[in-house]
């Protein structure tokens, strides 16, 4: 069974969250909330894995980043 990598990044500037993966080609969303990011992502790779004829069922992995700068 393939593990997909899903990124999740922090977007200062846009106070949002975005989800990315190199394994599963097109997904590409953001939201300003992580956990409705997360619902949005588990709705859209069964569209893109069969969009791109890649196996169902996959185990997925949240992986996530949230880097800000502190003013002192």
């Amino acid at each position: 069974m393939p593990d997909y990598k899903i990124n999740f990044l922090w977007d200062c500037d846009a106070s949002v969250w975005v989800a990315t993966s190199d394994d599963i080609p097109g997904l590409v969303l953001e939201s300003g909330s992580y956990d409705a990011l997360i619902e949005r992502v588990r709705f859209a790779i069964p569209e893109l894995l069969e969009l791109n004829g890649l196996r169902d069922n996959p185990l997925v992995s949240f992986y996530s980043l949230r880097q800000e700068r502190i003013a002192s």
